[in-house]
């Protein structure tokens, strides 16, 4: 466990670790010391001069002292290393969770990473502070005593070592029999975890839709109970391995009991002494016994380990070795391909956005648009072909150059827990004030601030929950004018606003893509007919291309779309005036 740990945190972090861990082989070393000095002390004192003791037991005295002074050592380290565990592992899986493609996050990774975040990395903060001693004293203690038993006794020490064997693998039964059962407690750990995020972010859906709290709660309650269910087992399965270790260290002590019986009936071996080995026998197995009700503690932090270094071993995207500039802000793609898992969504696309000019891209839901927008900032690799940005393949560009380079605003905004402020500021974190405001008068945020309390330093909640959908839009929008990067993303920005933030939004996109080379995903006709160039994907394939009235004449794809959404514009209005 100890080399895991070590593995897990990296060899610089890994200090506090490896002192411990001295610290605590050492302490070990000294109790079995000290273990093995009471067969003179207490043979000294049964003997016929007590007087003999007092070398022993002085010796004894100086033991134990170094063994407290050590003991208090470990302590302090032990708690040193715990902290810097905790520490050390919470920037590791930050550092990487921030490098890993976007491809990797999906619904279920919500629970898994709060499981890692929290539950995991205090499991493994325990183990220096709490589980290595006693893991470390019930192996290094046991095996001190019986080595030094040899120099009084070799014929009891040697029945003690044959007991070893037996020992180790009742003690690996013991464990295999609740390790299955305690991955599948922390995978419903984690699906819980999931489940409860889901059923709290949900609420005003499942309101809406009137189902009633039972109902709502069915897929939070099945979690729950597998989770309940799952911890039962480990207690089930665990019980017949607890029961089995204790018989087999009653059994050892046993088998010293009876072989030092038989010595003494047969004379070789005094009663004094006889009685001072059995005690120490009795140290032998006592730190072995206490193991047995470790086993689900050990299981349950090896099993965190396993997935923060799992996380870990994660591929991310790998970074240049000789990063190149790009020359310019147009977009190229040449013969792409891409897919998620094994379904292939983008096949063969060769598109150019020339600089300073405005592409749309078309097409029903699933026909890739968004992924095309997505592989422009590099969230994914490529499987063919290739991306490039300014003329370089993006994979040949320094991630922080390639996204210096690009705005990108999406549908779903996300905003931090913070000020209004705060969260435009991250477009540009060294920005001053006075370009804040700005950026946030151009995309029309300051007339949301006037309405609220606390203006500039409203906070909007978890996820922007405090402000509207077209309101976190805008903030979104003054975070990429803040930016003021040469490429801009646009994807279906306005699609799910209302007219009066339809409108505040669309006069904030025109302060944010003037001259830019821009990508628009939109159904917006307006939008669509202004592009200087059309695409329309359909099934992961470029079906047509060229301007709006080009496309029009054609009379093909895109003209069905066309005509498609000019009916149901007329639907809609007509609704109205029923």
């Amino acid at each position: 466990m100890i080399r895991q740990l070590i593995d897990v945190v990296g060899p610089e972090d890994a200090r506090p670790v490896r002192r411990m861990a001295v610290a605590l082989v050492v302490g070990a070393v000294l109790q079995g010391v000290a273990f093995a000095l009471l067969v003179p002390v207490l043979e000294a004192m049964l003997g016929d001069d007590p007087g003999d003791v007092w070398p022993w037991l002085w010796t004894l005295v100086a033991v134990s002292a170094l063994y407290c002074a050590v003991y208090f050592w470990s302590l302090l380290v032990g708690f040193e290393a715990g902290a810097a565990l905790a520490r050390s592992l919470r920037h590791r899986i930050g550092d990487r969770v921030a490098e890993m493609p976007l491809g990797w996050f999906g619904p279920e990774r919500v629970g898994q990473l709060g499981q890692l975040a929290t539950k995991s990395v205090m499991d493994i903060m325990g183990v220096p502070a709490h589980l290595l001693r006693p893991l470390v004293t019930s192996f290094v203690t046991p095996v001190t005593v019986v080595a030094l038993m040899y120099f009084f006794d070799w014929r009891l020490a040697l029945a003690a070592t044959l007991t070893i064997p037996l020992i180790v693998l009742v003690y690996r039964w013991s464990t295999t029999l609740t390790r299955q059962a305690d991955e599948a407690r922390t995978a419903a750990r984690t699906e819980t975890g999931g489940r409860v995020v889901e059923f709290a972010q949900l609420q005003p859906v499942l309101r809406v839709f009137g189902r009633g709290e039972a109902r709502s709660g069915a897929r939070l309650d099945d979690a729950l109970r597998t989770q309940t269910e799952a911890s039962r087992r480990v207690l089930v399965t665990g019980v017949p391995g607890l029961v089995g270790f204790a018989l087999v260290i009653q059994a050892a002590f046993t088998v010293v009991l009876l072989t030092g019986t038989y010595l003494a009936l047969d004379g070789s071996l005094d009663a004094a002494k006889l009685l001072a080995l059995l005690v120490l026998a009795v140290r032998f197995t006592e730190p072995i016994s206490e193991t047995a009700v470790l086993g689900s503690t050990l299981n349950t932090a090896r099993s965190a380990l396993a997935q923060v270094a799992d996380l870990l071993a994660q591929p991310t995207l790998p970074e240049p070795s000789t990063p190149r500039v790009p020359d310019g802000n147009g977009v190229e793609f040449d013969d792409v391909g891409f897919g998620y898992d094994d379904k292939q969504v983008l096949s063969g696309i060769s598109l150019t956005l020339a600089e300073g000019t405005m592409t749309a891209l078309v097409g029903p839901s699933g026909s890739g648009k968004t992924t095309v927008s997505k592989l422009i900032p590099r969230f994914w690799d490529v499987d063919s072909g290739v991306v490039r940005v300014g003329g370089a393949d993006v994979r040949n560009i320094a991630p922080e150059v390639l996204m210096s380079r690009i705005s990108v605003v999406f549908q779903d905004v996300y905003l931090f827990e913070g000020t209004i402020l705060d969260n435009i500021r991250v477009g540009r974190p060294s920005a001053t004030d006075t370009e804040v405001r700005e950026a946030a008068r151009l995309a029309r945020v300051d007339e949301i601030v006037h309405r609220l309390p606390d203006g500039w330093d409203a906070r909007v909640g978890e996820g922007g929950a405090l402000l509207s959908g077209g309101e976190r839009q805008r903030v979104s929008i003054a975070r990429a004018i803040l930016k003021d990067a040469p490429i801009v993303l646009l994807d279906e920005a306005t699609a799910s606003l209302d007219p009066e933030n339809e409108q505040a939004v669309q006069e904030a996109l025109g302060n944010l893509t003037a001259g830019r080379t821009l990508l628009v995903i939109a159904h917006r006709l307006q939008t669509v007919a202004a592009a200087d160039q059309i695409l329309f994907l359909d099934e992961g394939r470029i079906v047509e291309r060229g301007t709006h009235e080009a496309l029009l004449a054609a009379n093909g794809r895109y003209a069905s779309f066309w005509a498609q959404r000019r009916r149901a514009v007329e639907w809609s209005l007509a609704g109205q005036h029923s």
